[in-house]
Formats: structure tokens, C-alpha cells, sequence
């Protein structure tokens, strides 16, 4: 197969073939030729499902790289939120006596650190997905939406290793978790739907913006008091609830504490509210990402 590359957005096309005038022979049966698209596009969803190999080879390599030549291995899923959980329990449960809602502090801490932990490190990846390749993206065309979106998914396996090593703590503690387990999968999904839609935004500014990506750092630490992974959202004043809830981890940390450890009814407003917003950030950066999409090449 032949393939004519270009690094804009585009389409692809098959051509037919032609015969040689000179020695009576046809040309390649199949050629795909990649064409400018047309019109606006937010997603081109036969082209992502045609490229699905190569996305799944990207989620593979970002799993590879992060454990390859790595002493402790998987370990390093577990040490992240285990070691901040330490340190917040003895500085926020211990010395500032931070209300946790009536359960150990330590695992009240822990249950909002498994998601926060995954969406800090699926956004510091995504940011710095298509900055890492800039190589790549000068001399080939594929999605460019690939490179942050594997980055989220990779993040997955991290995740479910701290989620393990969360149920173990529950067992630890006796603390079974209640009905509410049962919308775990909706606030995952919520969570990837924020960690998507932030790694969007802030990747396709991190490409010519080096700022972005120097920053991170600091923005993932302010983002993180911003949210109640060190205290509940009882601290909130009534009136500043919903607002509050705009920023869509506050939804899913406190779904994970109600599911989990019981410590309130299920928030579904704090939920429904994260739910709007995360789509509306979804939406607006993928438009942002598609406009900035052709220049990647050119500033990366």
C-alpha cells in the first residue's frame, strides 16, 4: 500500500486504479491518499477507529516506559498516594485535626488520593504527550488526539493497582464500603472525562507555550487544595456548594468517600453539577485542540 503523508488534519480517500498506457499493467490496486479536510470536524470518529491499533500501541508504550528499568516496578502506584497519605495524616489529622467525616483520617485521606492521584498524573502526561514528540509529529500524520488520550488511558493500571491497595486499607480498618459502590463506573467515567478534557486544553497550549508545561507542577499542587482531598466538603458553606462543585473532582472525590466509606448520601448534585462541566470543558478543548491541530508541526 502507498501511502502520500501529510501533518495537517485530514481525510483519507481510496483511489482507484489506473492502467499504464506504456506497458498495459495497472497501477497499485489500493492507494490511500490523505486529503485537507473540508468544513469543521470536532471528531472523525472512522479515522480514530482505523488508527486503533496504533492507539493501543501508544497506551502500551506509555506503561512500558513508566515502569521500564524501574527497581520497585508497579510499586511506584502504590508509594505516591501511600506516602501523601502519611504526610496528610499527620499533618492535617494529627496536628490541624481536619474533620473527616467520622472515619479514620488516614483512610479518608486515601479515598480521595486513589482518584486525585490518577487525574494529577494523567494531566502532567497528556500535557507533555505531543511535547515529547516532536519528532513524530513533523514527519508523519496520524490523530494528533492520540497522544493525550493514550496518556489518560495508560494511567488506568495505576489506578486499579491503588484501588487494591485501598481495599486492603478498608479491610484493615473493617470498613466495608456501602450501596453506593454501585456508581463507581460513573464516577471513573467522570474522572477520565476531566482528566480528558484538561489534558486537551492544556496540551495543545503546552506545544507553544513552553510555560505550560513548566508550570504543571505548581497547577496540579494549587488544583489539588482546590479540591477536598484534605478536607470534606461539610466545610463548604451551603450557598457555595454547587459552585463549588464546578470544578469536577469535587463530584468524584466525594463520590468515591460516599461509595466507599459511607460518609455521606451519595452527592448527586455535586455530581450532576461536575457531570455539565466536565462536558462543557470536554467540548470547548477539543474545539480548541482541533484549531491548534495544524500548527503542531510547525512550533512543536
Amino acid at each position: 500500500m502507498t501511502s502520500v503523508l501529510d501533518t495537517t488534519p485530514s481525510v483519507t480517500r481510496d483511489a482507484t486504479p489506473r492502467q499504464n498506457a506504456v506497458n498495459d499493467t495497472f497501477a497499485p490496486e489500493h492507494i490511500t491518499i490523505i486529503e485537507r479536510r473540508s468544513g469543521w470536524h470536532l471528531l472523525d470518529w472512522k479515522e480514530l477507529v482505523a488508527y486503533r491499533d496504533l492507539f493501543r500501541f501508544l497506551i502500551w508504550r506509555e506503561i512500558k516506559v513508566r515502569y521500564a528499568q524501574s527497581a520497585i516496578g508497579i510499586g511506584w502506584a502504590i508509594i505516591q498516594p501511600l506516602f501523601s497519605m502519611l504526610v496528610f495524616t499527620i499533618v492535617f489529622g494529627r496536628l490541624a485535626k481536619v474533620e473527616s467525616d467520622g472515619v479514620p483520617y488516614a483512610l479518608f485521606s486515601f479515598a480521595a488520593l486513589v482518584p486525585w492521584t490518577y487525574f494529577s498524573n494523567a494531566v502532567t502526561d497528556g500535557v507533555n504527550a505531543l511535547v515529547s514528540e516532536a519528532n513524530m509529529l513533523r514527519k508523519i500524520y496520524f490523530p494528533r488526539i492520540l497522544m493525550p488520550l493514550s496518556a489518560v488511558a495508560a494511567k488506568l493500571v495505576d489506578f486499579t493497582i491503588a484501588m487494591c491497595m485501598l481495599a486492603i486499607l478498608m479491610i484493615f480498618y473493617r470498613h466495608a464500603p456501602s450501596l453506593g459502590i454501585l456508581a463507581l463506573p460513573l464516577l471513573v467515567a467522570l474522572m477520565m472525562l476531566t482528566a480528558s478534557a484538561i489534558s486537551l486544553w492544556l496540551t495543545a497550549l503546552a506545544v507553544q507555550y513552553r510555560d505550560v508545561k513548566h508550570a504543571m507542577g505548581f497547577m496540579v499542587q494549587l488544583a489539588m487544595y482546590g479540591s477536598p482531598v484534605v478536607y470534606a466538603t461539610s466545610l463548604i458553606p451551603e450557598q457555595y456548594r454547587l459552585l463549588y462543585a464546578i470544578n469536577p473532582m469535587v463530584g468524584v472525590i466525594e463520590g468515591f468517600r460516599s461509595a466507599l466509606l459511607g460518609t455521606q448520601p451519595m452527592p448527586w448534585d455535586l455530581i450532576a453539577v461536575g457531570i455539565l462541566s466536565a462536558s462543557v470543558l470536554f467540548i470547548t478543548g477539543l474545539a480548541f485542540f482541533r484549531s491548534k491541530e495544524r500548527t503542531f508541526a510547525d512550533v512543536a
